[in-house]
This record gives structure tokens, sequence and C-alpha cells, in this order.
């Protein structure tokens, strides 16, 4: 197996910023087709645990879209072979002080593309 192969490297890379651009402007049509449209999606939030595709689009319609700006730190992207990556991020917000976000995604190329098949956001303290 391949691990970070280039070419599959910088198309995992190019949808991941396509997410995030999706995300601090709440395109969330964008959103959800980031996501596999299936009952085996998961995306565990700072304040909830969505099981399944409704349930994550759910959420996204009616997430509030203000305070969504936000600066990533430290984000690293491996592949595993041409079809699986894995996506990790700090991420800090000016309207949460003392704060650092933790984002991680679970990335699965399908004949449609990249989709997200497993997320995970938690917010802790910034550490010492």
């Amino acid at each position: 197996m391949i691990v970070d192969d280039p070419a599959v490297k910088a198309e995992v890379e190019a949808v991941f910023a396509a997410y995030e651009r999706a995300l601090v402007t709440n395109d969330v049509a964008a959103l959800d087709a980031f996501f596999l449209p299936s009952e085996d999606a998961i995306r565990y939030g700072a304040g909830e645990n969505l099981y399944g595709y409704a349930a994550i689009r759910a959420f996204r319609a009616a997430r509030s879209p203000a305070g969504l700006a936000r600066r990533l730190d430290r984000t690293r992207i491996v592949t595993y072979g041409r079809d699986l990556a894995v996506a990790a991020t700090l991420f800090r917000r000016e309207n949460a002080p003392g704060k650092v976000g933790r984002q991680m995604q679970t990335w699965v190329r399908f004949p449609e593309g990249w989709r997200i098949v497993a997320a995970h956001v938690s917010v802790v303290d910034e550490p010492a």
C-alpha cells in the first residue's frame, strides 16, 4: 500500500479546502454533498452525535451561520492507497478565546468522488 501518494494527496487536499470554504460560508448544499449519503455516515460534533446522512443534513440546515470563521492550524492529511484518507486539523475562532477545536474526517473515494464517511469535532481548553 502506498501512503501519501502525491496525486491522491493533492486530490484530498483540494476537497478538504473546498469543504473548509463551504463551512465558513455556510454553504449548506455543498456541505451536504461532502458527506456520504448513507445511514452509515457519522458525525460527532461539539454538542451532538449524528448518525446517518439525514441527521447530518438536518443539523446543517438548522445551524446558525454566525461565527463560523476560523483559523486552521496543524492540518494533516494522510492518504492510504488510492481511496482512503484521514484529515485532521486544529482550529481557533475569535469568538471562542482560550479554546481550540479539533476536527478529524475519514474520506473515501466513491465513483461519484471523495466523501466523508466519519467526522469528529470537539472543542477543548487551549493547552498551556
